[in-house]
């Protein structure tokens, strides 16, 4: 019987298999195409409208064609969508199945998870051997190449796309208006018309393009918007910061660093998006690449938008800055000279060792500090080029963030389970709550993701102003706290990540309005 099934098994043979496994998309290939990447844009122009993968079947077989986006968060790891499949029986020899993707197919590359009998091709995670085709979809990437600039300063945009025609135009988050006036994915408001610029000499490769340069506009966040005449969209974001520093004598810090470390572009065409958020192979993000989401930072809204959109509303000014700019400042005098207050409205998870001098030094000299988010000041990066190295946590580098911010990061749910806070300190901090209607006992808002708590080097006049109990289990509660030192400096952290985001909340929108009169006078 063994003998029989050997020689069953030597009649039949080994199963089928692809061989010179390839794709194309039928035109000219973009700038860093290879046998294993193609680019395409299924705007159906007739140029670059479909991804054609070829190989050669060993046998005839059912090929199973699956198109596999990645770099998906759920619960903190990294996952995968099927977003469109197809099979066919073919005989031995070449063959080839072909892709259209939809117009309205998100800008980014995708896996094609190939399947001929038992044998598959594409099922290699994040940092493993490449074997089957990515597709780049593009739409319009742009990306400034720094991430901020001063007024009157020529700004200089690296845009990868094969329209044709581009219309670029300049928007300034302000606050929410009637849609006919704004830019409805970063409710922006128009600040420029919009400019034509023939493209097509470069719809081959990137190219860089002095779009504009930074206006008379306040300090604030702005975005370039690039639109084609098929529909095709894409942001870059850009900083504008005051002509000269301390022009206001508040400064927003907006965590430039950490929106390139959640920055998922997979650039080098594996399928796989270049973050170490995906994999511990990449020790280091690239500071020029576009952001994946048409162009617009991962997390914006809840990291940024309401905050900037309350500032506006309530006619709070501010000079606006980047990493960089904080980066560029000489030490904690400096910025004391400057500013009385130094607000973190978003996630500043990643700061190098200078920028965590400054900030010390500056809190040191009785410099005021607000942390709106969660997980702040969490690990040391180097700035190498145009490159983001990521090093240890500071804790443990014998600096831990709680001896700083009053909190630190306990842990993430991923935003499954969110709470409200308790009010905890409105007889013991009367002034944070004043006009918000909440007292002790009293539930506001929902909150989580990330969260923060005092540990055993949190400052000891440190005050528990909210609480959200057990959010993450025993033990593990969200803390919004509020110290002084005795050199006069106040400092007020969040404890939760998207308490930002809540700033349309009339009693949230209250005590910030009181942290604010507290901490915005020397």
């Amino acid at each position: 019987m063994t003998v029989l099934l050997l020689a069953t098994a030597l009649l039949v043979g080994p199963g089928p298999r692809l061989q010179d496994l390839h794709v194309t998309n039928g035109a000219t290939p973009f700038a860093g195409d290879s046998p294993l990447l193609t680019t395409v844009s299924p705007n159906r122009d007739g140029f670059r409208d479909r991804a054609i993968v070829h190989f050669t079947l060993t046998r005839p077989a059912t090929v199973r064609m699956e198109v596999v986006a990645t770099d998906l968060i759920r619960a903190g790891k990294t996952g995968t969508d099927v977003v469109w499949r197809t099979a066919r029986h073919l005989s031995a020899g070449p063959g080839s199945l072909v892709w259209s993707p939809a117009a309205s197919t998100q800008p980014r590359t995708y896996i094609l998870r190939l399947r001929a009998g038992r044998e598959v091709y594409g099922a290699y995670g994040p940092g493993g051997r490449q074997d089957a085709p990515v597709v780049r979809v593009q739409g319009i990437d742009a990306g400034f190449t720094k991430r901020s600039y001063a007024p009157g300063e020529s700004a200089e945009l690296r845009l990868a796309t094969d329209a044709k025609t581009l219309h670029l135009q300049v928007f300034a988050y302000q606050s929410p208006g009637r849609p006919s006036e704004q830019d409805l994915k970063t409710s922006g408001v128009a600040k420029t018309g919009p400019i034509r610029v023939d493209w097509s000499g470069h719809r081959d490769q990137p190219a860089l393009l002095r779009v504009v340069r930074a206006g008379d506009w306040p300090s604030g966040l702005y975005f370039v918007r690039a639109t084609a005449a098929d529909g095709r969209v894409g942001y870059a974001p850009f900083i504008v910061r005051p002509r000269r520093l301390g022009t206001h004598r508040v400064a927003v810090v907006l965590s430039t660093n950490t929106w390139a470390a959640y920055n998922f572009t997979d650039a080098d065409g594996d399928g796989w998006g270049d973050s170490w958020y995906v994999t511990g192979r990449y020790r280091s993000v690239d500071l020029q690449r576009p952001f994946l989401d048409f162009g617009v930072p991962f997390r914006f809204h809840d990291w940024d938008l309401e905050f900037i959109a309350w500032l506006n509303r309530t006619g709070r000014m501010a000079d606006f800055l980047s990493d960089d700019d904080l980066a560029g400042v000489r030490n904690g005098a400096e910025l004391a000279r400057l500013y009385d207050l130094v607000v973190f409205p978003g996630h500043e998870e990643y700061l190098t060792r200078h920028e965590y001098d400054v900030i010390e030094q500056y809190r040191n000299l009785g410099g005021n500090l607000a942390f709106l988010a969660a997980n702040n000041l969490y690990r040391r990066v180097d700035r190498v080029g145009e490159r983001l190295v990521r090093r240890q946590l500071w804790r443990k580098l014998g600096r831990p963030e709680a001896r700083l911010v009053g909190v630190q990061y306990v842990g993430s749910n991923a935003g499954r389970k969110q709470a409200g806070y308790v009010v905890t300190g409105a007889a013991t901090v009367p002034w944070a709550f004043d006009g918000t209607g909440l007292a002790d006992g009293d539930v506001f808002g929902r909150y989580g993701i990330e969260i923060d708590a005092r540990t055993a080097e949190s400052p000891e006049a440190i005050q528990v102003l909210a609480r959200i109990p057990r959010l993450l289990g025993p033990g593990r509660s969200a803390e919004m706290t509020y110290y002084e030192t005795p050199a006069g400096a106040k400092v007020f952290a969040a404890g939760a990540l998207n308490f930002g985001a809540s700033l349309d909340e009339p009693e949230v929108d209250r005590l910030l309005a009181n942290v604010w009169a507290r901490l915005s006078v020397p």
